[in-house]
């Protein structure tokens, strides 16, 4: 006889284990499939996570997950050849008792979240892989099949969080094939140091952390950003960009971050360092316009399988995690209401998702990922114009500053002429309004 369960959960990354651990909690019966050989053994990230999507889930979290350190500043830096120009935000407000942001080791931090989710009552089964959705004759999912041994399960729904290739969900034909363009490829590095040389040249102290988000001439002209993060002892560093500019350049996703690494402004800051692991992932890039039907008649997609990410602001975790909870939610509501899981009783969740900052921010970014697409200026020429601005402002040689002021536009007008500076200022207004 095939067991049914109220809910299946495809993937325990952070939508998953979200929706899983709300769903346990709720009472649901739960089954939680994953093809790793534990949650976060196949996982990659940054990583930062934020607290107030956990916190909605799991209020006690800070009693036992496994944090690094809690980021007190943030910093926002453009590089040239061998500079950068930038901006940083300090606030001791962060050091509270309950701070805003931590970074995390994601196979740690899985581990910890879906050992929560068995807690709760959910069924997980790892090291195994869902092939299909199973569907009755009007397209309705009562159930997946696996790929053990009578692996077919039943339940009301299937949740899937299965990652950005959203594999299951392309192969029902409920999504189209991921396009490069609407996908980065990042890489990353841990380089183990001494947590006294963190605070040193961070300045921080304890449990503090700081945040660098960088882009400019380090990803080659190309659409991307890279990143610094401070751990508890060691430090995460790497770049990522659409896989579609990887394509068209022909540049090495690894070349990149070791040009990031010898860059004259980051070297210094991971000196020492032993590197500990690399690793590989994809991104949701595509924004708003990318994301796809987020339900329908007996299933849901969340996290980076319905391409939930903030690229603007480099939210992934917490939109994941909200979507899970919101997934998880609906299908609560439903249940003591005695609804089925038909699209359009599902369609709560969409309905969740649109009041809420998920699909908010994503909308008012909706233009980003096309405009800067189609604009490489943006990461070749104004890097080095900005940069070259900084320098020649700042240089003391006996110039009047009006002369310099001169210098400066004539530049830029140079580059990219007075009409491709209106132009370039027309488009950013529209990316970021």
């Amino acid at each position: 006889m095939v067991e049914k369960f109220d809910a299946i959960v495809v993937g325990a990354g952070p939508s998953g284990n979200s929706a899983a651990y709300t769903l346990a909690k709720g009472g649901l019966k739960i089954l939680q499939i994953e093809r790793g050989e534990y949650s976060g053994s196949k996982n990659v990230q940054g990583a930062i996570m934020y607290a107030d999507a956990l916190e909605k889930i799991i209020p006690d979290f800070r009693d036992d997950a496994p944090l690094e350190r809690h980021i007190i500043e943030q910093r926002i830096w453009l590089l040239g050849d061998d500079s950068y120009i930038g901006t940083n935000y300090r606030s001791e407000s962060f050091n509270s008792e309950r701070p805003n942001r931590y970074t995390i080791i994601r196979a740690q931090f899985d581990k910890w979240f879906n050992e929560k989710v068995r807690e709760a009552g959910a069924l997980v089964i790892c090291e195994t892989t869902v092939t299909e959705l199973l569907r009755d004759g009007s397209g309705k999912v009562y159930g997946v099949r696996t790929d053990r041994e009578n692996g077919e399960v039943h339940a009301d729904v299937v949740i899937m969080a299965d990652g950005v290739n959203a594999l299951l969900a392309r192969r029902s034909d409920l999504q189209k094939e991921l396009q490069p363009q609407n996908a980065a490829l990042a890489v990353k590095e841990i380089h183990f140091i001494d947590p006294a040389l963190i605070e040193q040249r961070f300045q921080v102290k304890g449990d503090e952390g700081v945040v660098i988000e960088m882009m400019g001439k380090v990803t080659g002209g190309m659409v991307g950003t890279a990143f610094l993060y401070t751990n508890k002892e060691s430090l995460t560093i790497g770049i990522g960009c659409l896989i579609s500019d990887f394509k068209a350049k022909g540049i090495s996703p690894y070349k990149l971050l070791e040009d990031l690494k010898n860059h004259p402004v980051i070297k210094p800051l991971i000196q020492g360092g032993e590197v500990k692991e690399y690793a590989g992932h994809l991104i949701p890039e595509g924004g708003y316009k990318a994301v796809p039907q987020v339900c329908g008649d007996g299933w849901m997609v969340v996290g980076d399988a319905a391409h939930l990410n903030n690229a603007a602001h480099r939210e992934g975790s917490n939109l994941a995690m909200t979507s899970g909870r919101f997934a998880a939610e609906t299908l609560i509501e439903l249940k003591r209401q005695g609804k089925a899981p038909v699209a359009a009783n599902l369609a709560l969740y969409k309905k969740k998702l649109d009041d809420s900052f998920v699909m908010k921010d994503l909308k008012k970014y909706k233009n980003l990922p096309e405009i800067m697409h189609m604009s490489p200026q943006f990461f070749n020429a104004y890097p080095d114009l900005l940069n070259g601005a900084a320098h020649n402002l700042f240089t003391v040689d006996g110039v009047d500053k009006k002369s310099k002021e001169n210098q400066i536009f004539k530049s830029f007008a140079k580059r990219r002429s007075v009409l491709g500076l209106v132009g370039d200022a027309f488009k950013l207004a529209r990316a970021f309004r």
